[in-house]
């Protein structure tokens, strides 16, 4: 065991020397696991991927993903990180980079290569890392974060998808467990286990097989319903830290004005405190550490609502200090909806993709990053035939219009553009696809000022 791994003691984490560490910084969304509005892709990323080896073949297809992993996170984004206070980056990563399908239980050496490259780089930094496992084989919830096709969550269903993410934590454990620079790990992201019946039964025994490996790193435990519900939680465990979310109603991309009504129901920085209150209640009444995992608005580019939406972040950030809470921010760089840098519109990235970008807009296939105003004529005729003819119908995880949302626009209407997204991607050389990928780079992207100023100031 190194003597400087982080640890708790009560409601605070500790170093080596006992000093209290708050852990304040950001996630890297859609970086080892890709999400479609923070890169620009539709539907779920293996279908991305796939739509991309079709049309550039193997060998350019790995220099395509290396190259954006490469340029994604590099020297200058990790010193930036630090300079604005943060000390702590979360890295959510995708099962498919360690292991295949098709070749289960067999552990891919190369996956771990930008993983140890970023570790690295924040290490150099004095800046901590979680690792997250953000996607898992069967898929632990119903979205495309967890790189799902579909709408359901087979993780919880069989035992094979759940001993496979047993062997993989079993292996991070191995490589890691002497790594100070690493504050934990946080096992699964926004786990949606429609019973609540199997999350504890395989917490525990994923606790007790990282435990026989790493009995010294931190574990960050999400709760059920995408780490907002800890019922089900009866028993704390040591060195646990018990993750919630707590993404608000008018920092979503439907919000309304703030304070004022979203999604039907009034909100100001009281309810936010309340909202706030109930998700870390669990973590107040064990006097464990209260960690944020993820939060943050999304920006429309119209300066009244970003207004409000930073009023939002202004108001969540002071709630989180009076209750000292640590957190990361959702997230850290994507193309321009919540990150503190995100690829210039001018860039070639942004150029090449302007068309599926437009076209993705207008049929509102993001439901994180779009809005479905010019599918109404869709979207209507199928609400109200659910609202008469299935009026109870409440289905797991946020009811029958998130339902709706996500079988009609982020998989029905995204998966065809799939189609015109790889075909931008047709016939470029090796170097077409390294000019590409360098708009992802630290020196090449645009700030969002506002928002890394209300972030540093909250340090």
């Amino acid at each position: 065991m190194s003597n400087n791994i982080l640890k708790t003691r009560g409601t605070q984490i500790v170093d080596g020397q006992g000093q209290t560490v708050t852990l304040h910084g950001c996630g890297l969304g859609g970086w080892m696991n890709m999400e479609n509005f923070i890169t620009g892709y539709p539907a779920n990323e293996e279908a991305q991927r796939e739509a991309i080896r079709r049309v550039l073949g193997n060998e350019k297809y790995k220099l395509f993903f290396d190259r954006f992993l490469e340029y994604f996170f590099g020297p200058d984004d990790a010193h930036f990180l630090a300079s604005i206070g943060f000390n702590l980056l979360r890295l959510p990563i995708n099962y498919r980079h360690f292991e295949s399908d098709m070749e289960p239980f067999v552990l891919k050496e190369e996956g771990f290569k930008h993983l140890d490259r970023v570790i690295e780089l924040c290490a150099e930094q004095h800046i901590y890392t979680i690792i997250d496992l953000h996607a898992l084989p069967g898929y632990q919830n119903q979205d495309w974060h967890s790189d799902n096709p579909t709408h359901k969550a087979f993780f919880w269903q069989h035992k094979h998808f759940q001993d496979r993410v047993v062997h993989l934590w079993e292996a991070i454990a191995r490589r890691y467990k002497d790594n100070p620079w690493i504050a934990g790990y946080n096992p699964i992201n926004e786990p949606g286990d429609v019973n609540a019946e199997m999350i504890i039964p395989f917490y525990q025994r994923l606790y007790q097989a990282i435990r026989a490996i790493d009995p010294d790193h931190i574990l960050f435990l999400e709760g059920n319903r995408y780490s907002t519900e800890f019922h089900m939680f009866t028993e704390t465990w040591p060195d646990t830290i018990y993750t919630v979310h707590d993404y608000a109603l008018p920092g979503f991309i439907d919000g309304g004005p703030y304070p004022g009504i979203s999604r039907g129901e009034y909100v100001d920085k009281a309810v936010l405190e309340e909202t706030f209150l109930k998700r870390t209640e669990y973590m107040r009444q064990t006097e464990t550490p209260i960690w944020v995992g993820e939060f943050g608005p999304v920006y429309v580019g119209e300066p009244t609502a970003d207004a409000m939406r930073y009023q939002v972040l202004r108001d969540q950030l002071e709630i989180y200090q009076r209750h000292h809470a640590n957190w990361a921010i959702w997230t850290y760089k994507d193309i321009g909806l919540q990150g503190l840098v995100y690829t210039a519109p001018d860039s070639p990235w942004r150029r090449l993709l302007q068309p599926v970008l437009e076209k993705k807009a207008r049929l509102g296939v993001d439901e994180w990053g779009g809005v479905d105003t010019q599918i109404r004529h869709i979207m209507q005729p199928i609400e109200e035939t659910f609202a008469k003819e299935f009026p109870d119908y409440d289905p797991f995880p946020f009811g029958i219009h998130w339902q709706i949302n996500r079988v009609v626009r982020n998989i029905l209407l995204a998966e065809p553009i799939l189609e015109d997204f790889a075909a931008l991607f047709e016939g470029l050389s090796e170097q077409d696809i390294d000019t590409l990928m360098q708009s992802f780079q630290f020196k090449h992207c645009s700030q969002n000022t506002e928002l890394i100023g209300i972030l540093s100031a909250a340090q």
